[in-house]
């Protein structure tokens, strides 16, 4: 999952918490929150941190209620959790590659699940683009497909300064797979009629596009994010129907920033209330 260090919505203070009482090579975490603390969300103090991105994501999912998510590349679990906090009935399925991370992810599951402990999340560890056959026992539609799939792969280039850190670099860094690999792959774990949702930089988004329409996807949107009024936006929301054969669409997107850098009164009900984006509705009507 692709992002930047920026925490969103941290608990004031953190609180670090060790591991090493379980592992001694088990990373420290921190907790925090998400959602204006609807969202309890703990994630690792060094390495890969929860940017906007996720939140940003889970808000554009035009899931109904009894509907089934894929999230691949979930990192702790931000994007699905987010999702669930706005969309309480919907069943979702996360795939991540680093071992720690994982486990991070069904820590945040347990710590949001019903008082009762049930919850309609869960994680599987894969390495996209390989997805384990195993998954279709996850998801309750008859030929084991989801009704959405959504994803921030890894898209920063591989010839650039590579993180020290590996869980950063495994999260962030396009060096084993190409963002096109992923979307391919996630073509087929979608119903006929099903979204595809990918956050992406806006460098990688006509190849996204093509791929989508090479693998039988099409009425394909694009939703801007733009830093600010009059920038160019560097992060772009791209949104395909398997099957679909809709127009293409450019939609207005959500400005992030005001000139002073605080969120605009847009972005804050995304980031801190959990409302859906803006254009919403319009955004996960399928235009066959």
């Amino acid at each position: 999952m692709s992002g930047s260090r920026k925490t969103v919505n941290p608990l004031p203070p953190p609180n670090p918490i060790s591991a090493s009482a379980f592992s001694v090579q088990a990373p420290v975490r921190e907790e925090g929150s998400l959602l204006g603390g609807r969202v309890r969300y703990d994630q690792f103090i060094e390495g890969y941190r929860t940017g906007l991105e996720p939140v940003l994501m889970a808000a554009s999912i035009p899931a109904k209620r009894g509907e089934t998510v894929l999230e691949a590349g979930c990192g702790a679990g931000a994007a699905l959790l987010c999702l669930a906090a706005r969309l309480a009935e919907i069943s979702g399925v996360g795939l991540e590659a680093d071992p720690e991370t994982l486990k991070l992810a069904e820590r945040n599951i347990r710590a949001n699940a019903d008082p009762d402990g049930a919850t309609r999340l869960q994680v599987l560890q894969a390495h996209l683009p390989d997805i384990p056959k195993s998954l279709r026992a996850l998801t309750p539609t008859a030929n084991g497909r989801f009704h959405h799939v959504m994803a921030n792969p890894p898209w920063h280039s591989p010839h650039g300064t590579p993180s020290p850190d590996s869980r950063r670099r495994l999260a962030l860094s396009a060096e084993t797979t190409a963002p096109e690999d992923w979307v391919r792959a996630l073509t087929k774990w979608v119903l006929p009629g099903g979204t595809l949702t990918f956050v992406l930089s806006t460098a990688i988004a006509d190849r996204a596009c093509q791929t989508l329409l090479e693998n039988g996807c099409g009425s394909i949107q694009l939703y801007p994010f733009w830093p600010r009024a009059g920038r160019e936006a560097k992060l772009v929301l791209v949104r395909a129907v398997h099957g679909g054969r809709g127009i293409f669409r450019l939609r207005a997107g959500l400005v992030l920033h005001e000139a002073d850098g605080r969120f605009t009164a847009a972005a804050e009900r995304v980031l801190r209330d959990g409302e859906a984006l803006p254009e919403g509705q319009d955004l996960s009507r399928p235009c066959f």
